[in-house]
């Protein structure tokens, strides 16, 4: 895969998996607060923990990418060279129950913010994803890597944090459809 063609793919998941997660602001406020049969999380539990994670995982997102500059070409050119661009190992993350996930506990809502909130923070935490990914378009987000220890992935470069984000809010629209469903059961 072209660089360009990988940042444009990552690029569009985050924007179509975010309208999409903002679009759920907009369900009846019934539907938000019910809670399903096995007990788990009420829709806008599931937006406050889809912001709160991706809160964290922006944390490590933004030191990655100021480390990732200045911009070093024969860098990539090794890099590149060495490992094709795939965006694959991660694609798992977006499959609601494909494994378990023991999430730690600073990211469970609380309930603690509105639904405006959560709302203005998701809006937000994309824009910053989506200014990395246009400031790193040059290549620069595969020069420094983080390790993620979800599914034992190793580590990531900037790109595939950005997706990985991505991938989690992907995870949770199926969480809740599958909530919608038993609500209208």
């Amino acid at each position: 895969m072209q660089l360009a063609t990988y940042i444009q793919t990552i690029q569009l998941h985050l924007i179509k998996t975010h309208q999409l997660v903002l679009d759920w602001f907009w369900a009846p406020e019934a539907m938000q607060s019910f809670r399903p049969a096995d007990q788990g999380w009420t829709i806008s539990e599931i937006l406050e923990h889809i912001a709160l994670t991706s809160h964290f995982l922006l944390i490590l997102i933004d030191k990655a990418a100021h480390k990732s500059l200045p911009f070093d070409a024969q860098l990539l050119e090794d890099y590149l060279l060495q490992s094709p661009l795939s965006l694959d190992k991660i694609d798992q993350i977006g499959i609601h129950k494909s494994f378990v996930w023991v999430r730690p506990e600073h990211m469970e809502p609380t309930g603690k913010k509105s639904a405006l909130e959560v709302k203005d923070e998701l809006i937000s935490q994309l824009h910053r994803c989506l200014s990395h990914l246009e400031n790193l378009k040059n290549g620069a987000g595969l020069q420094y890597k983080t390790t993620m220890s979800v599914q034992a992935l190793g580590k990531l470069n900037v790109y595939e944090y950005i997706y990985f984000l991505s991938k989690h809010a992907e995870r949770h629209l199926m969480q809740m459809e599958e909530n919608k469903a038993e609500f209208f059961g």
